[in-house]
């Protein structure tokens, strides 16, 4: 008698499991992914106060060239902590994983500075926006890009999105 092939139920994500593995600490934004509500929410608020902070207090360090190279390079490392991290978890793109959300919001705030608090903070909203409804083709890059690529690249679209609404709106 065989047993029916069942798939393994997703595991509940907890600070344990994040500090298990330096993959999941990353891909979940260093506990920032573990909000029990709105998780890339929070992932976005952490990449919103850590860019803002290391600006600021080491600016000769983050300029923004070296900004660009750390978000290449993070996203690199990206796709490997989410494959990991989601197959771990027992999700390919579980919601805990805020990496993505955290590399594109450096993004956008890298190419958007110098900007005021009010224009980061309209940054934030619209780059929320685009990530939770994923309007075309963010939904297929969504459902057709699987892995670590995957969760990475559909952010990144978001982030594109985000800068052309910007620059749309400071055109109009």
């Amino acid at each position: 008698m065989t047993l029916p092939n069942i798939p393994p139920q997703p595991i509940k994500p907890s600070a344990r499991f994040m500090l298990s593995h330096p993959a999941h600490f990353i891909a979940q934004g260093f506990g920032s992914g573990l909000s029990p509500i709105m998780p890339g929410t929070f992932g976005t608020l952490f990449a919103w106060l850590s860019y803002v902070v290391m600006t600021t207090r080491w600016p000769e360090i983050f300029t923004p060239l070296n900004w660009l190279v750390i978000i290449a390079a993070g996203f690199i490392v990206g796709v490997w902590v989410c494959q990991s991290t989601g197959r771990h978890l027992g999700a390919p793109d579980h919601g805990s994983m805020v990496w993505d959300e955290i590399i594109a919001f450096w993004l956008v705030l890298v190419l958007v500075t110098p900007a005021s608090l009010q224009a980061q903070f309209g940054a934030f909203v619209v780059f929320r926006f685009f990530d939770m409804v994923k309007p075309p083709p963010i939904a297929y890059f969504d459902r057709h890009f699987k892995g670590g690529f995957g969760v990475m690249w559909d952010d990144i679209v978001a982030a594109f999105y985000t800068l052309l609404a910007l620059a749309l709106w400071r055109v109009i």
